[in-house]
């Protein structure tokens, strides 16, 4: 029973709770007072990556931050990580709690969500903002061959287990991030490296990679009309600066600002410049 939470020394442990919405067991976290803001992190995530982004948020309002389904400590049926499913629950689990975010904040997979949202009006937030959207399918080889492993090993519920146990996690993750232009404290490293020594993550990530699609979302970008800001890492090796050039040009009311010298991971690499960005943003709206 222990499991059911973060450890002891996890970001923001005392804001932790689990939630029972079908067919869902989440883990939330909510803190501060305020107008709503709720933030959604990315593949392979959770919740505790908002942890440097937060105290210049919650001084003014209430930020809701969660793991998404199969991630971190939410708990979740297999077959359930569709974009379009997951935005549902989500917008299910906001009605149950009573949260009604007037801005919603998406990470890579979590800006589709994000997206997603708005474009079935399952939210209504005033604002949007994408941090390093994942907004585009696999090009290439990987356009087959990624999503065609990343089935099979969500089909193998031993594959977790096989993949995150290990002593290497710590040098698997700095690999990773690497390979993302991202660097990060040694701290932060740690915290990715424990999430992937969990069968459950890995298990829900492998899920998500392998029912991902973002066809529909990219054709009804143009649609989607609450306002939006897209930050970017320059050096962002997973997802590259045109997604965002594209995603922003094709809806009516966005824009993008890119981050020289960053990475994928923008809101844990330079959280008081993208906490700025954000709150410029909301101020503006405010000002209209």
């Amino acid at each position: 029973m222990t499991d059911l939470l973060p450890p002891a020394d996890w970001p923001y442990r005392g804001a932790s709770r689990i939630v029972a919405a079908r067919p869902h067991r989440w883990h939330v976290q909510v803190t501060g007072e305020g107008p709503d803001i709720l933030l959604l992190h990315g593949a392979g995530a959770s919740a505790h990556s908002w942890a440097a982004l937060v105290p210049h948020l919650a001084d003014r309002h209430r930020v809701i931050a969660l793991d998404l389904p199969g991630h971190g400590w939410t708990r979740s049926p297999r077959g359930r990580a569709r974009l379009g499913d997951v935005a549902a629950d989500i917008a299910s689990l906001c009605a149950q709690e009573g949260w009604s975010p007037r801005l919603v904040i998406g990470h890579s997979a979590g800006g589709a969500v994000s997206l997603e949202l708005a474009r079935q009006g399952l939210l209504r937030p005033d604002r949007l903002v994408i941090l390093n959207g994942a907004l585009e399918n696999f090009r290439g080889a990987a356009g087959w061959l990624f999503p065609m492993m990343a089935r099979m090993l969500a089909l193998n519920p031993f594959t977790g287990l096989l993949i995150s146990q290990g002593g290497r996690s710590v040098e698997q993750v700095r690999r990773v991030l690497s390979s993302a232009g991202t660097e990060l404290s040694e701290e932060g490293v740690a915290r990715y490296a424990h999430l992937i020594q969990r069968r459950a993550h890995v298990d829900g990530t492998l899920a998500m990679m392998a029912q991902w699609s973002l066809d529909e979302l990219n054709r009804a970008l143009a649609g989607i009309a609450t306002p939006t800001l897209f930050i970017h890492g320059e050096r962002d090796g997973a997802v590259a600066l045109r997604v965002a050039e594209r995603a922003a040009q094709a809806m009516p009311d966005a824009r993008l600002i890119a981050l020289p010298g960053v990475g994928h991971i923008a809101h844990e690499e330079v959280p008081e410049r993208v906490a700025d960005e954000i709150l410029r943003f909301t101020a503006r709206a405010t000002a209209e």
